[in-house]
């Protein structure tokens, strides 16, 4: 057949950026150890303690610091090796008949952060993805077991019914409803068109209110049930009685409300506790091959995304090893001059493609396709019953679904009963009590960045990534826009990284054993890059106090080595400005990024290093 004459995907390569990264690695690198030759040398000197002579303290200090940024600096070269970029075309894909199924996983968890509304607009958009509606499932887990939530799902359920139909008739590329009628995308001169563009978005503002009614009305809803509640699952079927809507009931995915229990006396493990009763009971009701993972706020911007990373899923030279493809994270709500660098440039547009060229780029909380069987124990095939009870708990009904995927039940609605009581007792917290749920299987406890830590085990264990970066992008959120919640936001994921280093799977230490050297340097660096705090004091501190006090600390500005300071200095501001401009922006954008680094160096790096610490030892819980 004409799709399998032609590759799914290509993999680009920049020889001209490689060869810039690694001129400017052989030319800094050299320059960096004539400066850690030059302080070293001090302490074979003879006239060091003598009078005039800087103290060794003073001069220790400020070469530790020195060599500690000279070592990150290393490691940050692993990113630069081999970067890549890659080209998706969907339209060599088989006939839908013969295209994998998808689970798309949501995640919320207090609809007052996060608004009924807004999360609802997610899940719509999901559900309109280019992709037989057969084949998809959406699972919503609301944390805070909202009835505001599960109204919310069930007017989403109809307003989808008839939205869903609409975006295809007319092929919209925006298929986040709110994103469209705000940005007021016309895109089709189909006759009918306008009417019905006109007719949907009565219906919109009807939903909307249908929500924002039922909140008012239910504004003293009990809070006290959000860390102590049983657990609730409901496939959604919707009420609506519009013929129109009726006659495409037939084609809509499949949508499922689930609330896992919770108990105060038991662990909730975050984000990545809510994902892993996704995976089980998902396991249970379509147990699709691949996985779509979202925050509630990041809605699909363009339908294709689902196709794309399928071309990756079903490249047969891929396919083997390939845990998951990652999306880049995009943002609607930042503006041009985006002082506190928001949009997140260097890792979307840097490090991610450079970890492309090695393993993989690591999972970045949302926008990513996973593939099931990666996130469980393998080979399962093997494994004997009380085996795998051991590893994914005693329910029956999971462990028989471990042997098959992609078997949708198709009497799940006749069967609800008897299927929603079994996942939900694989929602219940004590479900994972004596399993490797956290550990061996599912998305990882023990860091409150469970992306970082899950896919650096996936890498240990061999798996690959891909990073898919189109022009248009697939996923638009809401990203910070103030400094208050930028340093706590950058704060938590510093913990969380820092976490990771301080534990035994601690990269430079578990990595290089099971990948290679330069992707265990990639998460060396991001573990402990936290721990840019440490030198940036200590040169924030010891220089000043050495000049006040007429201590000499650098060269003389007549000596040779003042030069190389001096290098190393512009030599690393150039490269920064480079990589900048050649991914379009400009030298304000430049300017901003320095000056929020300098920022999250001295506040959230250092408040993020000290919680891991104290994490770790167990002052802080």
């Amino acid at each position: 057949m004409e799709h399998r004459s032609h590759p799914l995907n290509l993999c680009h390569v920049d020889p001209k950026l490689i060869a810039v990264n690694r001129a400017h690695m052989l030319i800094h690198g050299a320059a960096l150890l004539i400066l850690i030759h030059y302080r070293a040398s001090f302490f074979f000197a003879e006239e060091a303690s003598s009078p005039g002579q800087p103290t060794t303290l003073a001069w220790l200090i400020i070469f530790l610091g020195e060599l500690t940024l000279s070592l990150t600096w290393l490691l940050y070269q692993a990113f630069r090796w081999r970067p890549v970029s890659r080209t998706a075309f969907p339209e060599r894909l088989p006939g839908d008949g013969e295209l994998p199924s998808i689970d798309v996983l949501v995640c919320t968890a207090d609809p007052d952060k996060e608004p009924t509304v807004a999360v609802m607009n997610t899940v719509i958009s999901a559900m309109a993805l280019d992709y037989p509606p057969e084949k998809l499932h959406v699972y919503l887990s609301d944390d805070g077991s909202s009835l505001l939530t599960l109204h919310g799902m069930r007017e989403a359920y109809d307003f989808a019914r008839r939205w869903s139909p609409f975006c295809k008739r007319y092929g919209l590329k925006t298929r986040c409803p709110k994103a469209y009628f705000m940005d007021n995308e016309d895109v089709s001169a189909s006759v009918g068109y306008e009417s019905e563009k006109e007719e949907v978005k009565e219906k919109y503002e009807l939903f909307e209110a249908h929500i924002n009614g039922y909140r008012n009305r239910n504004y003293g809803e009990s809070r006290d049930g959000r860390l102590d509640h049983p657990s609730t699952i409901e496939v959604i079927h919707g009420n609506s009685s519009d013929e129109v809507v009726q006659a495409d009931q037939q084609q809509m995915p499949l949508l499922v409300y689930v609330s896992r229990e919770k108990r105060p006396s038991y662990p909730h493990n975050f984000k990545a506790g809510a994902l892993n009763v996704l995976l089980r009971v998902s396991g249970v009701i379509s147990n699709s091959p691949y996985v779509l993972v979202l925050d509630c706020d990041m809605y699909c911007n363009d339908p294709s995304s689902a196709r794309r990373a399928i071309c990756f899923h079903l490249d047969p030279t891929l396919s083997p090893s390939l845990s998951f493809v990652q999306f880049p994270q995009s943002f609607h709500n930042i503006s041009k001059n985006d002082i506190y660098d928001s949009k997140h440039r260097s890792p979307f547009g840097i490090l991610w493609c450079g970890m492309d060229g090695l393993q993989g780029p690591l999972i970045s909380g949302t926008g990513f396709y996973v593939k099931r069987e990666s996130l469980y124990s393998k080979p399962m095939q093997e494994a004997n019953l009380m085996d795998l009870k051991a590893i994914f708990g005693h329910s029956n009904e999971f462990i028989k679904h471990l042997h098959w995927s992609d078997k949708l039940n198709k009497n799940i609605l006749s069967e609800l009963g008897a299927v929603c009581r079994d996942t939900e007792h694989l929602a219940s917290c004590h479900y994972e009590n004596g399993t490797k749920w956290g550990q061996e299987v599912g998305f990882k406890y023990g860091s409150v960045t469970e992306d970082f830590f899950t896919s650096f085990a996936l890498h240990c264990k061999g798996w690959k990534s891909v990073y898919c970066c189109p022009s248009r992008p697939q996923f638009l959120g809401a990203s910070t826009t103030n400094l208050n919640d930028l340093l706590v936001q950058i704060t938590r994921w510093s913990s969380g990284w820092a976490q990771v280093g301080f534990s035994r799977f601690s990269p430079p230490i578990y990595g290089p054993w099971r990948m290679s050297i330069l992707q265990s340097m990639c998460y060396t660096e991001l573990a402990f890059f936290p721990l840019y705090c440490l030198p940036l004091c200590c040169l924030a501190t010891i220089p000043q106090i050495c000049l006040f006090n007429g201590v000499p600390i650098y060269p003389e500005v007549s000596s040779s080595l003042f030069l190389v300071y001096c290098f190393v200095f512009l030599s690393s501001l150039s490269k920064h400005l480079y990589e900048v401009v050649v991914s379009g922006h400009s030298v304000r954008t430049f300017i901003n990024e320095q000056r929020i680094w300098m920022i999250h160096s001295v506040t959230t790096y250092l408040y993020g290093s000290i919680n891991a610490v104290l994490t770790k030892t167990g002052v802080r819980r």
